[in-house]
């Protein structure tokens, strides 16, 4: 039941090769093993997208999208993940990994005096660079690691269901 939810909701290769700005990689798009929906390409879908999502890099939906193809994953899912940085979520994301990452290199945490401009973050960009970006892929590894055993034990969970299932219906059927 989960596996045709995903592929009710997931977009079709066809429609997508058919976009007149995806034509140069429209080969790419056209591999079924980036359209399974199985318990290893859903599952490292989700390590990508949640691993993405906390790399500070625009366009974090491309860099998914390229890691997906060369891992085999799912790519709708890895690239629908990276929506949980969004303007919400992204400073207290960012925040945490910048502090975390000037822990772990022992340096310390560069404070913001006056206002948050784009002028204050080039000035300091050379200071937060090192720590933002080790927290971040830290805790991108750590979340997407996370998000790839929750979503094997889940979808094992299931299966086990339905054997079970099916196990009893068979064995009301034999009495």
């Amino acid at each position: 039941m989960l596996k045709e939810r995903l592929l009710k909701l997931l977009p079709k290769p066809e429609r997508l090769s058919e976009n007149r700005t995806l034509k140069p990689i429209a080969h790419l798009l056209q591999r079924k093993e980036l359209w399974q929906v199985n318990r290893r390409s859903v599952s490292s879908a989700v390590f990508v997208g949640l691993f993405s999502a906390f790399i500070p890099v625009p366009f974090q939906m491309l860099l998914a999208a390229i890691i997906s193809i060369f891992l085999r994953a799912n790519l709708p899912i890895s690239v629908a993940l990276v929506w949980i940085t969004n303007p919400i979520t992204i400073a207290p994301m960012f925040y945490f990994s910048y502090h975390l990452g000037a822990w772990l290199l022992g340096t310390q945490a560069t404070s913001i005096e006056g206002d948050f401009t784009v002028s204050w973050l080039f000035n300091n960009l050379a200071a937060i660079s090192g720590p933002l970006l080790l927290g971040s892929v830290l805790c991108g590894w750590m979340l997407g690691t996370t998000g790839y055993i929750a979503a094997r034990i889940i979808w094992r969970s299931k299966v086990m269901g339905k054997w079970r299932q099916r196990r009893k219906l068979r064995t009301k059927k034999n009495k």
